[in-house]
This record gives structure tokens, sequence and C-alpha cells, in this order.
């Protein structure tokens, strides 16, 4: 997609990846099915962290990870093949040792619907044992927060 800042987002100067609702992302009642949609949101989350230098390479240097603690996911309108979506992500909230949050938003361009709205919170966990961790410098500075709150 060119130029998606037009778009109605919640926010603003999301970070964003386009979408092509896939065969294999149909169900059974012939539209896109939820869990789906978590995995665009997996997708636009590591694009992001990819943007920022904060890949799985990295991760694996300082031995610590962001895993998922909590999703609410808000599905608004459905989706279908070949529908092309934009899914926005943006850091909402870093509290510099432990936990940081997201926001969420996918966007259907062709008629500037909003089909979902979401937020995750994200622990630091060590990648040796899996428990939870203070964050180190690299995830305090880099997932820097995009947006005021209120």
């Amino acid at each position: 997609m060119s130029d998606v800042n037009h778009l109605g987002w919640d926010f603003p100067a999301p970070f964003t990846l386009d979408i092509t609702v896939q065969p294999g992302d149909i169900d059974a009642l012939q539209h896109v099915n939820n869990v789906t949609y978590l995995g665009w949101l997996e997708a636009v989350s590591w694009a992001h962290s990819k943007s920022l230098d904060l890949d799985w390479d990295t991760y694996e240097r300082l031995g610590v990870a962001c895993v998922v603690r909590r999703h609410e996911l808000d599905y608004l309108a459905p989706t279908h093949l070949g529908d092309e979506l934009v899914a926005a992500t943006w850091v909402s909230r870093n509290d510099g040792r432990l936990s940081l949050w997201r926001r969420f938003q996918i966007i259907r361009p062709a008629d500037e619907v909003t089909v979902l709205r979401g937020h995750s919170h994200f622990v630091s966990v060590r990648l040796d044992n899996g428990r939870p961790c203070r964050m180190p410098k690299e995830f305090s500075e880099g997932y820097r927060v995009m947006i005021e709150e209120t």
C-alpha cells in the first residue's frame, strides 16, 4: 500500500505492515479466522522490533526475550479472501523494568473500516529458564513509548 497516514488511526505515526488475506486465513464461516488476526499482530510486532534492531539474534545475544502475558482483542468487522489490510502497532507503555504494552489496529483501506483493535502486555523473560527478569537497556531504550494514552 502506498500512503497509509490518511487512514483513521487511533494514534499518530503507527508502524504498519500490509496484509493480503490468503486462502489459508479463511475458516468454515468464510471469513478470516480469529487466530489468524493474532498471527498478524505477532507479525507486525516482529517487523517493528526488527526495525528497532531488536531481532531474534539480538534477543539471543542478550539472553532475554519479550513474551506475551495478555492479549485483549476486539473483532469489529469480518474480513474476507483477497481483502487488503494494514496492521498497525504502537508501544503504548514501557515501565523500563519488566513490562511493555502495545496497541494494535487493523484497517481495511478500501472502505477505511477498522476491523480489529487490540492491546497486549509483554514481559521480559530469560531465555535460559523462561523466568521473568529485568529488561535489558536495549529494550528499555529501544521500545520507546510512541503514544500518549489518557
